[in-house]
């Protein structure tokens, strides 16, 4: 066995004496708060109230995690509703299976319902937000590592992801490595960190326009993952249908870079450091909460 094969965790899931402490459940967990931390010092860099970011993310995260259960079990219906099928499954989401693109629609449409029912601009806050949400999709994929789902064509370069044999699905008994998708996403959307964050100081686009960066850049790298990917998804026209949503979410961010820019919504005025001491001419909340949508 090539020494440089990445090796697959011998557990996922440890016990405080009958209680399961999950992998997967702690890799979501750290990349929420990780990202709420930073989308909080992101919003009061543009003057806004920090705290609102907390409250706001009480709603969209539980709400998202649903939306992103429901998307995985309607474009893997039969593995809860088909002949070998189980529906009891469909609430153990720590079993894997949470569809980001679900996740993102249920948590973008929340956050639009109480950020108006508050009187606040949703700009702001999705500028703010957009490269957070990067961050969190990077843990949650370590989680997809500890869980050995979701990897790619059986491959023997040296970064192969060894995966048990129970875990490998079905025709794929006899390959012990393959390519490491969670890794190839995890390093994607790092990459897609640095460059939201480098267009956002270069050009300081306006108001809005950071959300529809973040849904091209991620699923552009979601294109190219997918169509690595092995396990079981439905099909359309001979793509997988998470093939075709990342086409879909791509154009909508296209269409909203373009709407926003012809909005001719504000541009902010970075200071010397843009997250930490704000930005020159919005000192007060009000005016992160006036500026875009």
């Amino acid at each position: 066995m090539n020494p440089f094969f990445i090796p697959s965790p011998s557990q996922g899931v440890w016990y405080l004496g009958t209680l399961p402490i999950r992998a997967y459940a702690l890799a979501i967990l750290l990349g929420i708060f990780l990202a709420c931390l930073w989308a909080s010092r992101r919003y009061q860099a543009r003057g806004g109230n920090p705290d609102m970011i907390v409250d706001l993310a009480l709603w969209v995260i539980p709400i998202g995690i649903v939306g992103a259960r429901i998307y995985h079990v309607c474009t893997k219906w039969q593995d809860y509703f088909g002949p070998h099928g189980n529906p009891s499954e469909i609430p153990l989401i720590w079993h894997g299976g949470l569809g980001i693109w679900g996740g993102v629609l249920a948590g973008s449409l929340t956050a639009c319902l109480v950020l108006r029912y508050r009187g606040l601009k949703i700009a702001p806050v999705a500028d703010a937000i957009a490269p957070t949400i990067l961050l969190g999709q990077v843990f949650g994929r370590l989680g997809n590592y500890f869980n050995q789902e979701l990897f790619g064509r059986p491959t023997t370069l040296p970064w192969g992801l060894e995966i048990d044999l129970s875990h490998r699905p079905f025709g794929f008994e006899q390959y012990a490595t393959f390519h490491p998708t969670f890794l190839y996403e995890m390093l994607w959307n790092l990459a897609a960190i640095a460059a939201l964050i480098w267009i956002e100081r270069r050009f300081r686009p306006r108001g809005g326009m950071m959300m529809g960066f973040y849904l091209c850049a991620y699923s552009m790298g979601r294109f190219w993952v997918e169509n690595l990917r092995i396990d079981q998804a439905n099909q359309f026209l001979g793509l997988r249908l998470n093939v075709w949503t990342s086409l879909l979410v791509f154009g909508l961010g296209i269409l909203l870079i373009i709407w926003c820019n012809r909005k001719n919504f504000d541009r902010i005025e970075p200071s010397s450091s843009q997250e930490g001491k704000g930005f020159t001419g919005a000192g007060k909340t009000e005016n992160a909460e006036s500026a875009g949508l």
